[in-house]
């Protein structure tokens, strides 16, 4: 997809940017505590557990957040979308076009 964002659509990422990255790491942290006080585990065991999980975490925040460029913007979008991270009314801020382009990139997923 060579499509870039409407302006306007890209001055609501970038509006949103900060909340949707800071949505992303409290479900993150959240996670992290819960992995740590698995009880049945060894210390060592939720150690490596924690480690791969944000290892694996540190990745998709990279997908979705890193090197915002009008040029891939819309599949930054299409990440964050799939990642839960939109309330209704957020993602409804997004142009009728720019919201179906999402929905098409996501439902390939």
């Amino acid at each position: 997809m060579t499509r870039e964002i409407p302006e306007r659509d890209w001055k609501t990422l970038r509006r949103l940017n900060r909340v949707l990255l800071d949505r992303f790491c409290q479900s993150v942290l959240d996670e992290a505590v819960r992995i740590g006080k698995e009880s049945p585990q060894t210390s060592h065991e939720r150690y490596l557990n924690l480690y791969r999980y944000l290892k694996e975490q540190n990745r998709v925040l990279g997908d979705a957040f890193d090197d915002h460029r009008r040029s891939t913007a819309l599949f930054k979008l299409a990440n964050i979308y799939s990642l839960g991270l939109f309330t209704e009314e957020e993602f409804a801020e997004f142009s009728e076009d720019t919201r179906e382009v999402i929905l098409s990139i996501t439902s390939r997923y």
